[in-house]
């Protein structure tokens, strides 16, 4: 596991992080680690499905738009893969 050195940090931070771990119950060095973890990672994993959704309300298309991509479409049902 990495570690990180953080220099020059000011009096009063420290003394606001020391209060802080104190009030979730932790050291100030696992708080420091839950602040970095949560600035980094992303608050929820995104699906697929919402991503195209996004995408497709940023294509600024109509309703009417879309109806002809639907029209469009195949709708026979497909075909079972065979591995034989």
């Amino acid at each position: 596991m990495a570690s990180i050195t953080v220099r020059n940090v000011p009096d009063e931070v420290h003394r606001a992080l020391r209060v802080l771990a104190a009030q979730h119950g932790r050291s100030a060095e696992a708080e420091i680690r839950a602040i970095l973890e949560n600035a980094v990672k992303p608050g929820g994993r995104v699906k697929l499905g919402t991503l195209l959704a996004g995408i497709g309300r940023d294509t600024g298309l109509s309703d009417d738009e879309f109806a002809v991509f639907d029209e469009a479409r195949d709708k026979t049902p497909s075909k079972p893969v065979s591995f034989e």
